[in-house]
């Protein structure tokens, strides 16, 4: 693990300040700012998918959302045209937290090796919507508590960022949460799901280091997958954060910090084929 206690960054202002300064570290002021600033941040409305519209279910074998191949939905067809496909919702917890050196840190995982699927991919916890689940913001939470012991109560969701389309078309809500006091997080793991828990600096998702593109085309259309290397502290772990995870935290970033990457986003314009079966996924 990088360092459980975990690590963090800030709000509009001092998110930049920061930026400039990286001895200017946080403070619980800082933190709060930031709070107030993501409250603010509304992410694009999406179509209302009502029940009415058949469900084709285009699903993970898992149930549970993985680092895939994945893309901000409004550049997708089904964003204009939702009467063909109605996803499956998911939601995933982008959960920020205050490190040792005063930057803005994000918890993630190692999928469990005994999955069938996906195995030993980092995620960030989350999975799919579950009947009882009042909103994205439960679902998130829920799922947490369920992979890494993160009690909900110890997170002040703040907001959440534009749906994402997975791989297997499945909708997944990134839901920015706080955790102010990293201290009073005793993780607890679920071993059939989670291999390990372990934290990364939010800033590193909008910078160059550490980040390597592969150019793929689906359809015709050509898009990029972003990979970053990623090292713990004392050396003894690395880890690569690719696909749908590293896109969430692109976006992410972004908006903490008010800035774009120096680097070229998916930004995928597809074709929508015309008729959606189980056999419909985006290639990796």
């Amino acid at each position: 693990m990088a360092s459980l206690p975990f690590s963090s960054s800030s709000s509009t202002s001092s998110v930049l300040k920061l930026e400039k300064d990286p001895n200017n570290f946080l403070t619980s002021g800082n933190l709060a700012a930031l709070t107030r600033q993501l409250r603010l941040y509304k992410a694009p409305s999406i179509p209302d998918l009502s029940s009415d519209y058949e469900e084709q279910r285009v699903e993970e074998n898992t149930g549970k959302v993985v680092s895939q191949v994945g893309f901000v939905e409004s550049a997708t067809p089904i964003a204009i045209k939702p009467d063909r496909f109605r996803p499956k919702k998911a939601a995933v917890l982008i959960c920020l937290f205050q490190g040792e050196k005063g930057d803005l840190r994000v918890i993630l995982t190692k999928r469990s090796s005994k999955l069938s699927t996906h195995s030993g991919e980092v995620s960030l916890p989350g999975g799919k919507e579950e009947e009882g689940d009042v909103d994205d913001a439960a679902t998130a939470t829920r799922e947490a508590k369920e992979e890494i012991g993160l009690d909900p109560s110890l997170v002040n969701v703040v907001t959440c960022l534009e749906p994402f389309l997975s791989k297997h078309l499945l909708r997944v809500i990134p839901v920015i949460g706080i955790l102010s006091d990293i201290k009073e997080f005793k993780p607890t793991i679920n071993a059939d799901e989670v291999d390990e828990l372990f934290d990364a600096p939010l800033e590193m998702f909008i910078k160059d280091e550490n980040r390597r593109s592969e150019e793929r085309e689906w359809m015709g259309d050509k898009y990029l997958i972003h990979y970053f290397d990623y090292e713990s502290d004392d050396g003894k772990k690395k880890y690569v954060i690719w696909g749908l995870t590293a896109g969430v935290l692109i976006r992410a970033a972004s908006l903490v910090y008010q800035t774009s990457p120096p680097f070229l986003e998916q930004n995928p314009k597809f074709r929508f084929p015309n008729h959606v079966n189980k056999g419909t996924v985006v290639l990796p």
